[in-house]
């Protein structure tokens, strides 16, 4: 069994607490590890070794700070299968997926760094004569990181990479489910050079990360995780006045055409709600399909559904994953209930199967309404309902009554449907023949219940900036 210290200024940090934080495979149930559950003095130690260093960090030019992340995404690329080993133990994915992850999280690791150079400020023309107005981009300070459970490494280096290209260091949270991943990252940033306090890792229960948020010396809170976990974020920015940057939920629709390519459209659907068993912020989550197509298309979802296995991935990468645990399992599973109590059709699962391990079935739900929990709540998890709508114009108003919009996707050949989906679906992305992926050189931004602010890109990159304006009279 592994057990785990924090990460402090560099140093790897044995805990006071006599509280351990145990760690579980979801595939077998077994006890993996144990970590630290952080005390006070301890996390208020970690924000005191990030304000200290950022004070250095930010003024390295930010070439220099691209250097060190390069360095940092080569460590990464090198620790990528003990990395990987570690993720699928904890998080029930293949060893495949989850070195892949890491690789992923070097990628963007190196996309931010390119940045290096290109992060401006702008010149504005002023109304006084002999005057230059210079707005300069300039670091928060100390930003602490949430990370969530479903792509730990990846959304870790999501955001740390242009949390520091842009001169500010962090203090990381990772999730008390996959912790051991970040503890994996930590040595790798030890080994590749970054300096002292730059980036701090400590695990902790939701009494002591409240401490951490509502430290005066954080200036920014960035996290991915739920709508609640997401206005909890917002009280404790209250205190500090501290910049907030939320990805929270998604309930990803999927409208699809009669023109579609159906059976593209029913592979990929189905592929998108079925990896890493439905635990995915962009993972559709409610399919429209026209009412003329209804039966065909149905079928072949079902069809499709009814390929994928579910099981110990560390015995066949093809199967499909536990869930986190069985407080998740549990949830799922009533969603189901409730929404078959509620006129649902069951076509496939919706049983909680016998066995160790947080496994549920692929689950396909028919005769659903707009109204029902399992439209209008976010389920995580290997559960696919299905309505039919009569106009694409009713689809979008479908798609667009709900409190989320995250992602969206259109299946369709017809240029015109497509670009009216893309023009009036309430999303922060939309998807058009295909199904989310996230490419990091975009903008991943949710709107409405589904975030504040976003990760990724340019746009993403400058969240973790303030502006300075510099008026200068000649």
């Amino acid at each position: 069994m592994r057990i785990e210290s924090n990460f402090v200024n560099n140093q790897f940090v044995n805990s006071t607490t006599n509280n351990p934080i145990a760690v579980f495979n979801p595939e077998n149930e077994l006890q993996i590890a144990q970590v630290p559950s952080s005390t006070v003095d301890e996390v208020l130690n970690a924000v005191t070794m990030a304000t200290q260093a950022q004070k250095k960090w930010r003024k390295l030019t930010s070439i220099e700070r691209g250097s060190y992340l390069q360095k940092l995404a080569d460590m990464l690329i090198e620790r990528a299968p003990e990395i990987g080993n570690i993720l699928a133990l904890e998080s029930g994915k293949s060893l495949i997926d989850a070195t892949n992850e890491a690789i992923y999280a070097a990628d963007i690791t190196r996309y931010h760094a390119e940045w290096a150079r290109r992060i401006e400020g702008e010149i504005i023309p002023s109304d006084t004569p002999d005057e230059n107005l210079f707005l300069h981009r300039e670091a928060i300070g100390v930003v602490a990181c949430l990370i969530p459970f479903n792509y730990p490494v990846y959304t870790l280096l999501r955001k740390i990479a242009p949390a520091l290209i842009t001169g500010n260091t962090v203090v990381v949270r990772p999730s008390n489910n996959t912790p051991c991943s970040a503890f994996a990252i930590a040595r790798a940033i030890a080994d590749s050079g970054l300096p002292e306090g730059v980036v701090n890792i400590l695990t902790m229960d939701h009494v002591t990360a409240e401490v951490m948020c509502t430290h005066p010396k954080v200036g920014m809170i960035t996290l991915t995780g739920s709508v609640g976990a997401g206005r909890k974020v917002l009280e404790y920015s209250q205190v500090n006045i501290a910049k907030s940057s939320l990805e929270l939920g998604g309930k990803t629709p999927a409208i699809v055409e009669p023109d579609a390519d159906l059976e593209t459209a029913a592979r990929e659907i189905v592929a998108s709600k079925l990896s890493n068993c439905g635990q995915l912020c962009t993972a559709v989550e409610r399919v429209y399909v026209h009412e003329s197509i209804k039966d065909k298309f149905t079928q072949l979802l079902k069809l499709e559904m009814e390929k994928i296995e579910f099981g110990p991935r560390s015995n066949s990468p093809d199967f499909m994953g536990p869930l986190v645990n069985e407080n998740a399992r549990l949830h799922i599973h009533q969603m189901v209930e409730r929404a078959v109590d509620d006129g649902a059709k069951l076509v496939l699962g919706g049983v909680i199967p016998e066995g160790k391990g947080h496994f549920y079935p692929p689950t396909m739900l028919i005769n659903c309404r707009q109204d029902m929990e399992i439209i209008q709540e976010e389920i995580f998890g290997p559960v696919l309902p299905v309505l039919s709508y009569s106009t694409l114009e009713q689809a979008i108003e479908l798609a667009n009554d709900h409190q989320f919009g995250l992602a969206s996707l259109i299946y369709t050949e017809n240029y015109r449907n497509a670009m009216q989906a893309a023009n009036n679906i309430e999303a922060g992305e939309v998807y058009i023949n295909r199904t989310p992926g996230d490419p990091y050189q975009g903008y991943h931004s949710g709107w409405k219940r589904s975030g504040l602010g976003g990760d990724d890109g340019k746009h993403g990159m400058l969240d973790y900036t303030q502006t300075r304006l510099v008026i200068a009279k000649y």
